[in-house]
């Protein structure tokens, strides 16, 4: 419990030192792995059912080869396909995203640094140093979620990729 207690105090200090855009960042983080992992579930458990229960309507078929059949094959895949797509171009979004959330805080930090140097002067450099952390912090922090979120979304992007060829294979038309 006390070290969760000192975990909380640090994350704390370490927003009030990069300032409120890490809250942004936060959130954009927490989002997007809440999508990955949930998409990552989808493809291991959702989805492995709804391409059994494709492939065995399509074997139950008597017709497979007629123009009516190819057009409910194209239908099956399509459909599945949208389900496999759904919300990875928003985890691709919030990826991109994470670094521009960090720049922002970089210039509410600079803006911070030349506020102090226009009402105190250039003699303290305390004052200074707050603002170039508050400027340098979030954009780091930008940076290390988006790193964090780039390996994951590729992958799973190749992992629907791979699904969707897959079920084509899956489903021939002789």
């Amino acid at each position: 419990m006390l070290y969760l207690i000192e975990l909380w105090e640090s994350v704390r200090e370490f927003i009030a030192t990069g300032g409120g855009v890490l809250y942004f960042v936060a959130v954009a983080l927490f989002l997007m792995w809440i999508l990955m992992i949930e998409k990552y579930w989808f493809l291991t458990a959702v989805y492995p059912k709804m391409k059994s229960d494709i492939v065995a309507k399509w074997d139950a078929r008597t017709d497979t080869t007629s123009w009516y059949a190819h057009r409910i094959r194209d239908t099956w895949i399509s459909e599945a396909t949208e389900i496999l797509d759904a919300r990875m171009l928003t985890i691709k979004t919030l990826v991109a995203m994470c670094p521009l959330i960090g720049l922002l805080g970089t210039v509410t930090g600079m803006i911070a640094v030349f506020e102090t140097m226009a009402t105190q002067g250039t003699g303290n450099p305390r004052l200074m140093a707050d603002g170039i952390s508050m400027a340098t912090i979030p954009t780091m922090a930008g940076m290390v979620a988006a790193l964090s979120g780039v390996f994951f979304s590729t992958r799973l992007d190749a992992k629907v990729k791979m699904a969707k060829a897959k079920l084509v294979d899956s489903l021939p038309h002789h």
